[in-house]
């Protein structure tokens, strides 16, 4: 069915005065109930950042309720990253806060277009650090049915120790996003927040543990530490499913403003909707 028969309504969560998850809904609106999936963005992206809106459509388009969001503290209000405040401010607790409050707000029925979820099969797609934010959260809460990380970490420290410690020295250090030149803070918050949390953000550990069928998809043209970390999980989580895509960069070839779909975007769309379909519960059983 063509992506014309797919409604598309936005939410917006308060999770404490100021501080808010946005979020998009897509979803055909035929056929009755439809799993639901998550689709959680990384570390320097967005909902509506390049594949995200496209790859949402196609979820649709297979029979998902998708969900998008930002994280509340992920630096996007309006546009590309203008509460740069809040993205210095921003830990591995707020972003599991978050998810929790829209997996909430979806079991309670207080999103757009619930008559059209099936609330008994939840999934959950992460990109990059939203695949590590994805198995800590499956881990905690037995709801989600089936994960898939897509490019997905392996530990949740993305910085070497000089830099954590200059941090928590000073209070607050930069990095550079190559693509708006902009100074992105990181406060020392967000490593006092991993101290506090070592096992409970041990992403290699909880997928090790992890009951809950996972799907870890990697590209080989990814940096190296992810490449690291994907053969650390491998290692790890033998129970669980690992597909390489041979030459896929971290974001399947796709650039935000997004100017089209890739090969390897399609590759990993395929793959996620095949695993999911495998894990649904058909209405006879």
């Amino acid at each position: 069915m063509s992506n014309g028969s797919i409604l598309h309504q936005t939410f917006m969560l308060e999770l404490d005065p100021g501080v808010y998850v946005r979020g998009d809904i897509r979803v055909k609106e035929d056929g009755g109930r439809k799993p639901v999936l998550l689709f959680v963005h990384g570390f320097k992206g967005f909902k509506d950042w390049a594949f995200f809106p496209y790859a949402a459509e196609q979820f649709a388009g297979q029979d998902f309720a998708v969900i998008t969001f930002n994280f509340s503290f992920n630096g996007v209000n309006e546009h590309d990253f203008d509460e740069l405040d809040k993205f210095g401010m921003n830990t591995y607790s707020q972003e599991q806060k978050d998810l929790s409050a829209v997996l909430a707000a979806l079991l309670e029925g207080r999103l757009p277009l619930d008559e059209l979820m099936d609330k008994q099969q939840i999934f959950i797609v992460g990109h990059s650090r939203g695949g590590g934010n994805s198995v800590i959260f499956a881990a905690e809460h037995p709801e989600i049915r089936g994960v898939v990380t897509w490019n997905g970490i392996a530990k949740a420290n993305l910085f070497g120790e000089e830099f954590r410690e200059q941090v928590l020295r000073d209070g607050v250090g930069y990095v550079t996003n190559a693509r708006t030149k902009q100074e992105m803070p990181i406060n020392a918050a967000f490593f006092e927040d991993l101290d506090r949390n070592r096992m409970r953000f041990a992403i290699t550990a909880k997928a090790a543990s992890l009951r809950t069928p996972v799907l870890f998809i990697q590209g080989t043209g990814d940096a190296g530490r992810l490449l690291t970390g994907y053969y650390l999980l491998q290692a790890a989580a033998p129970q669980h499913r690992f597909s390489p895509l041979e030459g896929a960069n971290h974001t399947f070839g796709a650039v935000h403003p997004f100017a089209g779909t890739t090969d390897d975007l399609e590759k990993a769309i395929e793959i996620t909707g095949a695993f999911f379909a495998l894990l649904l519960q058909r209405p006879s059983e």
